[in-house]
This record gives structure tokens, sequence and C-alpha cells, in this order.
């Protein structure tokens, strides 16, 4: 699903002599290309405060932690994402509250989150899913009507853009009080092993959020809250400010393939192809693909006796899995949810395609779905 071996091929010597230096150094934690990194990720999505930890779930984790939010309290999220979303909110005894999707875009419906608030509702978390931006303006608006504080999950849309009414263009990330991240090696910015991050522009925040992050100190061995352990580490922030000086050549290496892909699928009415909203830049971390009428455990058995890999993005929606069934996700009639569980699939993408690759791919795609 994505060529990591060749990428690194091609920044090898940089990667390489970055990783020394962190072991020359031996500055293997908080090290200064944390702080470097934390600052250039800053600058990039034009946020005020970057605070780098262990992994994407930590950040989510760490957030709600941050803002006091108390068990009972509730978090609208929607349920067609990664578990990850929904994993922290259950953990911290607060209770998910779950909306349905749009079918074009697979974010967040906008009248679904009005419906779902109540005077429990204590944090919004829109995830902008498979590269493409959730509908911010309206979430952003509904937030402030109501004073609830909203959580970007941005793990899969790093690098991509917002773009208002006004024609203000911002960074995916950088407009709810917190955005959130992922550095996993298949992000679109990916270091060697885990990480993340959280962005904001709230000053008091950003120290509360370092605190979290950091055992609940702000002054070594005082600790003023229950904190957890959540580093990044400094070889994994040396790979990413290195990566971070492509992200733009990567994300626009990945719309090339969408374009591909598009291109070739255009003409056949049960291949329905992701939407793009003109509101956003989409980053495609993920191509995913709706099939109309057709057998999708057959066409995914097919690719693969071809070499063709492909995956399913989410076989089981958040609602429906037994870890969560205590908060009532049986109850919950989310149709949209429901229809993209069977019937979506998704493409390899990645910055390193050649045009034989994806011609073999999509030449083969389209015989199998044809039948």
């Amino acid at each position: 699903m994505v060529d990591l071996k060749r990428q690194y091929q091609k920044i090898k010597t940089e990667v390489d002599a970055a990783i020394h230096n962190v072991i020359d150094s031996t500055g293997f934690i908080n090290g200064k290309d944390v702080q470097q990194f934390g600052t250039e990720l800053a600058t990039y999505l034009g946020v005020k405060h970057v605070i780098p930890c262990a992994n994407g779930t930590d950040a989510l984790q760490i957030s709600l932690m941050a803002l006091g939010l108390k068990p009972g309290d509730e978090v609208i999220t929607a349920s067609y994402t990664y578990i990850a979303t929904v994993e922290v909110i259950a953990l911290l005894r607060l209770k998910p509250v779950f909306v349905d999707v749009d079918a074009d875009t697979f974010t967040m419906n906008i009248e679904e989150v009005r419906k779902a608030i109540t005077p429990k509702t204590k944090a919004i978390i829109p995830v902008h899913l498979y590269g493409q931006c959730a509908n911010m303006e309206p979430l952003l608006e509904i937030a402030k009507e109501h004073n609830i504080p909203l959580i970007e999950d941005n793990a899969q849309a790093i690098g991509g853009n917002y773009i208002f009414s006004d024609g203000r263009t911002v960074k995916t990330g950088s407009m709810g009080i917190i955005g959130c991240t992922s550095f996993f090696p298949s992000k679109n910015l990916g270091c060697y092993g885990d990480g993340g991050a959280m962005f904001t522009n709230d000053d008091a925040l950003a120290e509360t959020l370092r605190m979290v992050a950091n055992h609940g100190q702000k002054l070594r061995y005082y600790h003023e809250m229950v904190g957890c352990n959540s580093r990044l580490d400094s070889i994994q922030a040396a790979v990413l400010r290195i990566k971070l000086k492509h992200l733009d050549e990567y994300c626009t290496a990945r719309r090339a393939v969408a374009d591909y892909y598009d291109n070739a699928f255009k003409n056949y009415p049960n291949i329905h192809t992701p939407y793009r909203a003109p509101y956003a830049y989409h980053v495609f971390h993920q191509y995913t693909l709706q099939l109309a009428n057709t057998n999708r455990d057959m066409v995914q058995q097919k690719l693969a006796e071809k070499n063709i890999p492909s995956m399913i993005y989410y076989p089981v929606p958040c609602h429906k899995q037994n870890m969560l069934k205590e908060f009532g996700g049986l109850d919950y009639h989310l149709p949209v949810t429901d229809m993209l569980q069977d019937c979506v699939i998704s493409l390899p993408i990645h910055t390193e395609f050649t045009e034989e690759e994806l011609r073999y791919i999509t030449k083969n795609f389209i015989e199998i779905v044809k039948g």
C-alpha cells in the first residue's frame, strides 16, 4: 500500500547523517532535534505551539486530559474512523456520541452534529479522513455558538488545506483549539517508528499539554496534575525534520497518483472515485473508492492474485465494535456509515509510483470490476 523503501532511498544520505548525529550527541530524549522539529512544524502549520509526543493516539488522549473533561462528559465524533479516535474517549470514561458522515467526503455530517449536541457535550472531534479535511467552517461556528472545544484529528491529512468562504486558506490541524496528528511511518509525514504531535495557538493550553505529556510536571519532580509519559524521541524527530522539507512534494505526488486513478476509472459507473470537496486541498493519505453492485470480496481476492494490495478502511465502524458496546453503539442509526463499511476499497497510493505500475494496477482493477 505504501513504498517506504524507495522513498527512503531518495533521502538516504540526509536521513543517515541525521540519525548518526543524534547517536553521536547521545541526546536521545528531548534532544535538540525534538525542539527544532517542533519549531519548524509550527512554522509550516502557521500555529504558535507544537507539542511532540509518542504517537497520535497519545496526542488525542492528552488533548482530552488537558481540557479537564470529567467522566460522563460527552464527546461528539464520527464512527467512521480508526478506533484510536474513539478509544481515548472511552479510556478516560467519557461518553462517545457518534454522528454519521457524508457519503461523498467521508467526514462528519454537519446537521448530525447540530442534532447531537446536549448540555453534556464538552468536545467535538472531527476527523480529516483519508486526507480530506472535514468542513470546518460550519463546525467551528457550531463550536463557538455552544462554547464547545473542537479538537481536530489530523492524523491522515497533514499537509492539507482548508479554504474558508472568505478565501482564507489555512492548514489542516490549525483551526481547532487543538490539532492532533500521528507520524506513523505510512502517514504523509511519517517517521521510522511511532510519533505524534499536538498543535495549538493557546499559550496556557500549550503549557498544560506539555505538562500532561510529561508526568504532569512543569518543574522536574513537582507534579501538579495527573499526566502520562509521552515523548517523541530525538531520532524520530531528526527523520521528521528532513521529511517535513519534502511534505508538500509528497502531497503533490499523492495527488498525481489520485489524478491518474480518477482518469482511468471515470467512465465506469460502478467505480465511484473519491470526491474532492471545493473547500479542501485533499492530500490522499488513502485513495478510497466506492464500488456499486460489485462483489468486493471477489475484487480483493482477484487483486491479491495479481499481487496488487488493497485494504478495507474500515470493515467495522466504531459504534459496532465490542469494546464500545457499553455506550449503546448498536442503538445508533448511521446509514451512510453502514453503507460505506460494505462498499469501500482502498488502492495503493504513495510517492514513488512509476507510470508502468499505475497502468498495471488500473488495467487489472478495471478488468476485475467489469468481470
